[in-house]
């Protein structure tokens, strides 16, 4: 059976009963809190590695970035760190951010494992060794993506500055590096997203590039950005409301949305799968 001929309108209410059996809102939850501790180790880890690149700017392209991928409010709580932490050199800080990162990221890479055990329906047999060295592997990897996007993206703009002063400052340049950084974001999320449904749960599957739950996943997270961008620009002011913690509010409310998105991807892919195939939940992987 191809995906064309599933039964669209039961599909839905498998994933509402799948959505709600599995309680994903409260596994978001938990998500969303483990990736507030992680993100700023990670950021620390990442900046303090700034310096050390032969590369002008490199902070304020970072921001940039930052401004257009987190809602106002999120990306000025992290602008200040930002700066203070990539203007100077911190081998100490390099080293002890390192530790960190892979403490908290893999911490919150193991909380994703053991939620996506629910929604494959299936045991952690894995030993705590093995569990806790595929957490890390998943962050590496996943760190890596980012690493790789954030270098792309920079180094993209830079690129696109060198053309632009050698060629002139023409629209159609512009539009072709723009479209070229949200494409490389794109696919590296989506590559993220696979590898994460892949290798996390507990469960025998084949390897599949590009699924629908991680083109659910990105496309949510995207559209959770703008809207949150929307919002908090034209009808609510966090900061004037809550003020220092209106920030950390808007960040929160970010993770929670994309591990709601993850969350919901995951489901959507369990869904077509026992549809396509015609039954029922993942196996699980051996535990050796």
């Amino acid at each position: 059976m191809s995906i064309r001929q599933l039964p669209w309108k039961q599909l839905a209410c498998d994933l509402n009963e799948q959505i709600w059996e599995d309680n994903v809102f409260n596994g978001a939850a938990a998500l969303g809190f483990y990736l507030t501790l992680a993100i700023f180790p990670a950021l620390i880890f990442l900046l303090t590695l700034l310096p050390y690149l032969p590369v002008a700017g490199l902070d304020q392209e970072i921001m940039n970035l930052l401004s257009r991928a987190l809602p106002p409010e999120a990306a000025n709580l992290l602008e200040d760190t930002v700066r203070r932490i990539a203007t100077q050199r911190q081998g100490g800080l390099l080293s002890v951010g390192f530790l960190g990162t892979l403490w908290a990221a893999s911490t919150g890479m193991y909380a994703v494992m053991r939620q996506l055990n629910i929604t494959y329906n299936v045991e952690e047999a894995r030993s705590f060794i093995k569990a806790r060295s595929t957490a890390l592997l998943l962050t590496l990897l996943f760190g890596g993506l980012v690493i790789g996007v954030f270098a792309l993206i920079i180094l993209g703009g830079i690129l696109q500055d060198w053309l632009a002063g050698f060629l002139g400052y023409h629209q159609i340049l512009l539009t072709v590096f723009a479209i070229l950084r949200w494409v490389t974001m794109v696919v590296a999320l989506l590559l993220g997203f696979d590898l994460i449904y892949y290798l996390a749960p507990n469960a025998q599957q084949p390897w599949r590039c590009f699924t629908a739950g991680a083109v659910f996943g990105v496309t949510g997270i995207l559209l959770a950005s703008l809207g949150f961008r929307v919002y908090i620009m034209h009808f609510a002011d966090y900061e004037a409301t809550y003020g220092a913690l209106g920030a950390m509010i808007v960040l929160m409310l970010w993770f929670y949305v994309a591990g709601l998105v993850l969350l919901v991807g995951s489901e959507i892919n369990v869904v077509l799968e026992q549809r396509l195939s015609n039954r029922g939940p993942c196996g699980e992987k051996s535990a050796t």
